[in-house]
């Protein structure tokens, strides 16, 4: 059985008229006839080239303000139809109903609308009826119809027509097909969320994914699906990575706590920083990063949250680091991140993060609300009688950014505006605080003097008791154990100042 098709008749239906041209023109050019409607109909009569109105196969003029154009049993007729059914061919020539092989349909620009803050009576009218149902009818029927239904196929089907002379392969009908319910399924998605408001219904569609070189690990297969542009300028440097991406993230997640703070430059490893630190100038705060834990910082994440200036590109130059970020930088610092050839160096835009975060999770997903709570020193409720400094607060609220930021169990060290140390992702938070300890001794950090944060209570006196006799004299947690008197009777004897934040940060 042949199943090649030429294309005979086309109907063109469109919202956007860019990129149509040369179709119609190829169309025209291999007697195809056209049909079209409204808009359409004069793009392609002004182009002089002959075109039928629909009005004229349906003897329906529009109606209802062009809410019904295309809605009529002699256009879906001529798409739906099975040209190797012969009850369908019979009837076919009894209702005298023409035959349509391809359709060229967009939809209304339901999301630009939404996100262009329109009136809901705007946007109710951007919800396409007869487009969406013409693409469905003809992907249905790929067998004999070529649907394209969208803009970014307008250069497939050029081609297709083009070098087969007219003519198309089941095969090229499956894959418009396939792309056209793409486009169909991602804007009812679009719709439904528009409406919803039953949180325990989850439904997305991204249009576009990237292919990345790999997953975690060169075995595994790995994309991405979101839109990197909006949020990033890259301006030099190899594709990122599935790890890269997963370590940006975390530098972004983690430079949003001190957006209004001053020059505040983060290193960042496995999603954890391993060097944070806030001074007078961001070159300042790159030294003071870095001199947390050179070693981790080798290869990691590097992310400021202002203009970096050549005297910290110079610095960071002296590093093998895989990505540097920052909202802005010095023409010449760029062009020194640059005499890194593999180097990734991302401009920062100032874009929005989804308000909800979604992890894969057994034969399912896991969907929760963004953790939007700052602590702050609002928040802080002092639980001992030796209150802390000024200074202390201040390095208690660093600390809890850091925390609410890093992997679970953990304890963060602060002192000056500076990440002295942390224990990241162990199964005890005694164990936690030991490793944070053992890194804070093993370059050189004084911890008299230093605050400690928790991302969660302590059950126990322990770890006040271990963080006290290393020199903490500051603690911050949010409190909410039944045994909280136990830690701040350890506290009040030893005069250890700790204060409670009410809200928990655990980050799994």
């Amino acid at each position: 059985m042949n199943t090649t098709k030429t294309i005979q008749s086309a109907l063109i239906s469109v919202f956007s008229k860019e990129g149509l041209e040369p179709i119609v023109r190829k169309l025209h050019e291999q007697n195809v006839i056209l049909y079209s409607t409204g808009g359409t109909e004069d793009f392609i009569k002004n182009l002089g080239i002959p075109v039928v109105p629909v009005e004229d196969v349906t003897s329906y003029p529009s109606i209802l303000g062009g809410r019904v154009k295309t809605l009529h049993p002699k256009v879906f007729g001529g798409i739906l139809n099975r040209q190797d059914n012969d009850s369908d061919v019979q009837q076919m020539q009894e209702f005298n109903i023409p035959q349509i092989d391809l359709v060229i349909v967009d939809l209304y620009p339901f999301e630009k609308t939404v996100a262009s803050g329109a009136s809901e009576s705007d946007i109710i009218e951007k919800i396409d009826i007869g487009g969406i149902s013409l693409i469905r009818a003809a992907a249905k029927n790929f067998k004999d119809t070529v649907i394209v239904a969208s803009v970014e196929e307008y250069s497939l089907l050029l081609d297709l027509i083009t070098d087969q002379n007219g003519a198309t392969t089941l095969a090229n009908r499956k894959l418009l097909a396939t792309k056209a319910f793409h486009v169909s399924s991602h804007y009812d998605t679009a719709i439904f969320n528009y409406f919803n408001t039953d949180e325990t219904v989850y439904k997305q569609s991204i249009a576009h994914g990237q292919v990345l070189r790999y997953g975690e690990n060169p075995h595994q297969k790995g994309f991405f699906f979101g839109d990197f542009d909006a949020m990033f300028k890259k301006v030099h440097g190899k594709e990122l990575s599935y790890n890269n991406l997963l370590d940006v993230d975390a530098a972004v997640n983690l430079i949003n706590e001190f957006k209004n703070d001053g020059p505040t430059f983060a290193i960042l490893k496995h999603n954890n920083a391993c060097g944070l630190a806030t001074r007078k100038t961001i070159s300042e705060a790159y030294n003071a990063a870095l001199a947390c834990d050179p070693t981790s910082a080798f290869g990691g994440v590097l992310i400021s949250n202002t203009k970096i200036d050549v005297a910290t590109a110079t610095e960071i130059n002296k590093l093998f680091c895989e990505v540097v970020i920052a909202p802005e930088y010095d023409t010449e610092a760029t062009a020194i991140l640059q005499e890194k050839k593999n180097r990734i160096i991302l401009v920062q835009n100032e874009v929005a993060l989804p308000q909800k975060q979604v992890r894969t999770c057994l034969n399912g997903i896991l969907v929760q609300e963004r953790n939007s709570i700052t602590d702050n020193k609002e928040d802080l409720r002092t639980v001992t009688t030796t209150a802390p400094t000024e200074q202390e607060v201040q390095d208690l609220i660093f600390a809890s950014k850091i925390c609410k930021n890093t992997k679970s169990n953990t304890i963060v060290f602060a002192k000056n505006g500076t990440l002295i140390a942390s224990g990241t992702g162990q199964t005890s938070r005694v164990d936690a605080l030991l490793q944070a300890i053992e890194k804070a001794k093993t370059f050189g950090f004084d911890l008299h003097g230093a605050s400690m944060a928790s991302d969660a209570f302590f059950p126990f006196p322990d770890c006040v008791e271990i963080a006290k006799k290393a020199g903490i004299t500051a603690v911050i947690q949010p409190g909410g154990s039944i045994k909280d008197e136990l830690s701040i009777n350890y506290c009040n004897e030893n005069k250890v100042a700790m204060v409670f934040t009410g809200t928990r940060h655990f980050k799994h």
